[in-house]
């Protein structure tokens, strides 16, 4: 960070002008444009020798010999981080995104999907929606009811309060009053651990266990093993991959086939931020994929309750609107939160600032 230190305020108004003039027109800019824009008198010859003390920073790039310049991921972070006026939504664009959540959604997949279909109409860019669950799923508890003489219940009750069962048979005959004995087994040693400590748990156990009891509790262990895996999996849903094609960066077929394909068949590997921080933005070769790496990533989350948390991103070009689609990501985030804080009530209505 302390590289900042040497913009003086000058090539800081430079650089938001290069920085903006981009987003809005994805065309570079030059000198005598930006003198215009300057506040006070300043010769076209001293921009020139910002723009190329800019460019020696990084902070910019010259495309071509006789192009202007243009931001470098470097110089959109510096952006994002300092230079970036944070944008209020107007009122019609809270009152659009409020009519938009009012709708009835029953099941938490449901909403999460709608969720990031909601966000990609409304600021123009692909994204993603996850359910993220802050904490690994374990079990809480197990219970075996007996059935008939071959076979038993197996009922698994899951720390984020599912509770699941099936119906198991054995080759031997079961006798009843030894199931309560193996339940409470299961219960102090295959409780509230990770699905891979189950099986060295079971390995543990062989020799204290008699054989045909051994397969129960291995039957039970596999089947509570799956259940975590599953818990585990986070459905990610993708909308408007085709927005790409609007941009003039994905005008190169190639290029916005490898992006929309990576949102389609790698879905799973689109970024998850590791901290609780509400938005993230990753720029350019801060994505960690190959495919993102001259894409920009904004990830915003919000509190489903039960441990979890919802995610949406959003995905487009570096040269991406960062101040509005951050202003409207937040939004939906908020009003997300608010929803499942309170069964579904909408947000107050916001007042243009």
């Amino acid at each position: 960070m302390g590289f900042h230190m040497k913009l003086t305020d000058r090539k800081k108004q430079i650089l938001k002008i290069v920085v903006e003039n981009y987003i809005a027109t994805a065309d570079a800019i030059g000198s005598k444009a930006i003198v215009e824009r300057l506040p006070g008198k300043i010769s076209s010859a001293t921009v020139r020798n910002e723009l190329a003390d800019l460019t020696e920073l990084g902070y910019l790039e010259q495309p071509h010999t006789s192009a202007g310049r243009i931001p470098s991921a470097k110089g959109y972070r510096l952006y994002v981080n300092e230079l970036m006026e944070k944008r209020a939504l107007s009122a019609e664009e809270t009152e659009k995104i409020n009519q938009t959540l009012s709708g009835k959604m029953s099941q938490v997949d449901q909403i999460i999907a709608k969720a990031g279909q909601m966000v990609s109409s409304f600021v123009g860019y692909p994204t993603y929606a996850v359910a993220d669950h802050r904490s690994a799923t374990s079990v809480k508890r197990f219970e075996l009811i007996a059935m008939d003489e071959n076979s038993f219940i197996s009922v698994v009750m899951l720390s984020d309060s599912r509770v699941k069962s099936q119906l198991m048979h054995l080759q031997l005959p079961i006798e009843p009053e030894k199931l309560p004995e193996l339940s409470h087994l299961l219960n102090t040693h295959f409780t509230g651990i990770r699905s891979d400590d189950m099986n060295s748990r079971l390995m543990s156990l062989s020799d204290q266990v008699s054989g045909q009891w051994f397969l129960l509790l291995n039957q039970v262990v596999d089947y509570a093993c799956e259940l975590l895996r599953d818990a585990s999996h986070q459905e990610v849903f993708t909308n408007g991959a085709s927005q790409l094609l609007n941009f003039p960066e994905y005008r190169d077929l190639d290029k916005a086939q490898d992006i929309m394909s990576f949102m389609v068949d790698n879905k799973e590997n689109l970024p998850l931020p590791t901290d609780d921080a509400p938005m993230q933005i990753l720029i350019g070769p801060e994505n960690v994929n190959e495919a993102l790496k001259e894409s920009s990533v904004v990830i915003a989350s919000y509190d489903i309750g039960d441990n979890m948390r919802g995610l949406v991103g959003v995905v487009g070009p570096t040269r991406m609107d960062y101040a509005t689609v951050a202003a409207r990501l937040s939004y939906f985030a908020e009003s997300l939160s608010r929803m499942f804080g309170k069964n579904n009530q909408l947000p107050p209505k916001e007042e243009k600032e």
